[in-house]
């Protein structure tokens, strides 16, 4: 946006499009604001702007805009729980010769989007919480758009295909504050709907995010939705099998079991040079976790039946996720801090309801982290078009 366009609506105190803040420090209030722009509800497809260092009435606040508050401010999209990821975008202006932080939110293309699990429209001067009828709005303008692959419809599929217990016990406690859920007593198809796991054709259609989530047998509709786990006695594919499975089944089940494996095959030894004695594992659990969930989340789902693949040889482990590197990630950048993008942006806000990610865009720095506390030597990747390799060393 020019500078002329922000200057306009800077001092148009009756535009809906605009917020403004004298100061970063209200941090809960600006991201209510980008959840309500990306919503869109008065369907203008056009930029919310949220001008922080500007007063009500357009005036000059005599913010000092820094790098460090610009990193704040654009650290939002990630940190404070905006869900699926807005497209924002923030940026130093000088308008009417005075400093501002101006954040540019662009329509979401799959809303409802929430602020810790609330969503957030604008009409007006009104900022709130949705109504149901806002939120029904919200997932029409959603089927009506061109719709990332866990998103789409599986026609074939129907809600007998989900595990509706799996999701009133587990995902929809994770997903939705318990005072929305008291307050708003809606039929599980609309709140299916409102969660992206239905499509919301008449009769409920399965998404990809849903049959992935809740799935009886997500595989048989997404035959890459598995892992492949060996036990190799060796360090060739040549060598012996000690152990293998499939490890299968709706996003919680599959991670259930997974972590048990990860945890069952992790060898700790205690080391008498240190007193008292200290018990060291060969990998270190947070580690693999980290690494595991990276492969599940940011593998290609929509052109690859290959699973994710998970080889634990005798002196390495190899995790193959099916898929390359994705948007603005690439072989030159990636496991940069600060570098990611999703494939699979609402499988993301699935985990992140479910509790096995705590912060984006973090996980491979953490498994450098705990490799490096653990005595493990660097982690390695081998990044290509069509997968990644992630390769973590025993500890010697």
């Amino acid at each position: 946006m020019t500078d002329a366009e922000l200057e306009t609506l800077l001092l148009s105190l009756e535009s809906d499009r605009v917020e403004r803040k004298e100061s970063a420090r209200d941090k809960e209030r600006i991201c209510q604001a980008v959840c309500a722009f990306a919503n869109d509800l008065p369907d203008h497809r056009q930029p919310g702007v949220i001008f922080v260092g500007a007063r009500d009435d357009g005036s000059c606040a005599g913010l000092t805009v820094t790098d460090d508050l610009l990193r704040e401010l654009a650290g939002l999209r990630t940190d404070h729980e905006i869900l699926p990821f807005p497209n924002l975008r923030v940026e130093k202006r000088i308008l009417r010769g005075c400093e501002i932080a101006v954040l540019i939110v662009l329509p979401s293309d799959s809303p409802p989007v929430r602020y810790r699990g609330r969503i957030w429209v604008r009409a007006g001067s009104r900022r709130a919480i949705a109504t149901p009828d806002e939120e029904r709005r919200l997932n029409e303008k959603r089927r009506a758009r061109d719709l990332p692959f866990d998103l789409r419809p599986f026609p074939s599929a129907s809600l007998a295909d989900l595990d509706l217990d799996l999701f009133r016990r587990t995902y929809l406690p994770s997903a939705v504050p318990s005072e929305i859920l008291r307050a708003n007593r809606r039929p599980e198809e609309s709140q299916l709907t409102s969660l992206r796991l239905l499509s919301g054709e008449p009769g409920g259609v399965p998404t990809a995010i849903g049959l992935l989530v809740l799935g009886k047998d997500p595989r048989r509709y997404l035959p890459g939705a598995y892992v492949q786990f060996l036990r190799i006695d060796g360090t060739e594919l040549t060598a012996p099998i000690k152990d293998e499975e499939e490890i299968d089944g709706p996003l919680p089940e599959l991670w259930r079991r997974l972590d048990d494996k990860l945890r069952a095959h992790v060898t700790v030894a205690i080391d008498p040079r240190i007193s008292p004695a200290v018990q060291q594992p060969d990998y270190p659990l947070p580690a693999l976790r980290q690494l595991a969930l990276n492969a599940l989340l940011h593998r290609n789902y929509e052109s690859s039946h290959a699973p994710v693949r998970i080889y634990w040889f005798t002196d390495r482990i190899e995790i193959h996720s099916p898929g390359g590197p994705y948007g603005q990630v690439n072989r030159a950048n990636f496991g940069q801090p600060g570098i990611t993008d999703y494939r699979n942006p609402h499988l993301a806000e699935a985990m992140k309801n479910l509790g096995y990610v705590q912060k984006f865009g973090v996980g491979i720095a953490i498994a450098r982290q705990e490799l490096e506390r653990n005595g493990n030597p660097p982690l390695e990747f081998q990044v290509e078009d069509s997968y990644v390799l992630a390769i973590v060393r025993r500890r010697p």
